[in-house]
């Protein structure tokens, strides 16, 4: 199994910041790409930043040119660091992880606990 702890979320007002974190943790196991997804109430998941192998990055059009995903190697963590924070970027954020583990044939997609940011206005 791989584990994620995921730290930072919280009350901001608009045009604030918040930096979210996320480490993993286990044995024995190879990160393929760990990234953002957000879930807003009566909406659906989505995916708001993702960091792979090749250090390339994605980001939902709606966040880019404000949120930032950057990673830590040697500490197996992402980071998401969100500025000039808008109502609308109010939700639960979740990070997730696609990883193997050693002695599994496929890496699979492992989920941290979601953590709330709420927007005030």
């Amino acid at each position: 199994q791989v584990h994620l702890v995921v730290s930072g979320g919280g009350l901001v007002q608009a045009g604030g910041s918040l930096r979210l974190s996320c480490a993993a943790s286990g044995s024995s196991f190879s990160i393929n790409a760990m990234g953002w997804y957000r879930q807003a109430p009566e909406k659906q998941r989505e995916l708001v930043a993702v960091i792979r192998g090749s250090d390339s990055t994605n980001y939902a059009d709606s966040v880019k040119g404000r949120f930032t995903i950057s990673r830590d190697n040697a500490k197996n963590t992402v980071y998401l660091q969100m500025n000039s924070l808008k109502p609308e970027d109010t939700a639960v954020y979740y990070c997730y992880s696609n990883a193997r583990r050693l002695g599994d044939l496929y890496p699979r997609d492992y989920w941290g606990q979601g953590t709330q940011v709420t927007v005030s206005s």
